[in-house]
């Protein structure tokens, strides 16, 4: 089958991933185009919840599908396709933003050893952090995260890495990254908290506002 044939055969969506894979590497545009409808949805949530940024994400999008297109014959398939894009993906934002040279938390901190709070599994999954709040509240949560947290928690939590690949990725131990992990989560139960405190006041008030016509109303009857 020629690559117009292929092309055809992409633009229609009858294209496996594998072929439309193989057809990128020969410069097939219309392959191209499968892989970034496919996989272009996923690629942005990564961005977005590492930038915290509409605009700047749906920028890094662009750009990590741009070195896609450069990149896609070193793929070995010794991974699956989509593990490795999201890695590409996630090398890219950390890229962009050593280059705008962002405050970021040392990946040497460690668990607060004078912390009265009962020891959590470093690494292990947050039960408190699943479904406490809605999505909102817990983005808005994540983008107040400090950047080295952020990203930690991030790759863990929402596109699912293990520790061996975060510390790959970021050039730190596994160690480092359950310890970021770790205060990661700490500090958005923090967050979460001030939250739910927040809501319970402002419920507090709007009931005293609703209540107080009707006690002025029995005190002057009175």
């Amino acid at each position: 089958m020629d690559n117009t044939a292929r092309g055809s055969r992409a633009a229609d969506n009858n294209i496996s991933e594998v072929e439309a894979i193989r057809s990128t590497c020969e410069g097939n545009s219309y392959a191209f185009e499968y892989l970034y409808k496919l996989h272009r949805r996923r690629v942005y949530g990564v961005c977005f919840h590492i930038a915290g940024n509409p605009t700047e994400a749906e920028d890094l999008t662009q750009e990590v599908f741009l070195q896609l297109f450069r990149k896609i014959h070193t793929f070995r398939g010794e991974s699956r396709f989509s593990t490795w894009l999201h890695r590409l993906a996630v090398n890219v934002v950390l890229m962009q933003r050593r280059k705008k040279r962002y405050p970021e938390v040392s990946l040497d901190v460690k668990p607060d050893e004078n912390d009265s709070k009962p020891p959590l599994e470093l690494g292990g999954p947050d039960l408190w952090l699943s479904g406490t709040l809605d999505r909102v509240n817990l983005n808005n949560a994540i983008d107040q995260l400090p950047n080295g947290y952020k990203e930690i928690f991030v790759l863990f939590d929402i596109t699912g890495y293990e520790h061996k690949e975060i510390a790959k990725i970021l050039g730190c131990s596994v160690g480092n990254s359950k310890s970021q992990l770790f205060k990661a989560r700490l500090r958005l139960r923090q967050l979460l908290q001030e939250v739910l405190r927040s809501q319970a006041r402002e419920r507090r008030e709007l009931t005293c506002s609703l209540l107080a016509p009707v006690q002025r109303q029995g005190s002057g009857a009175g």
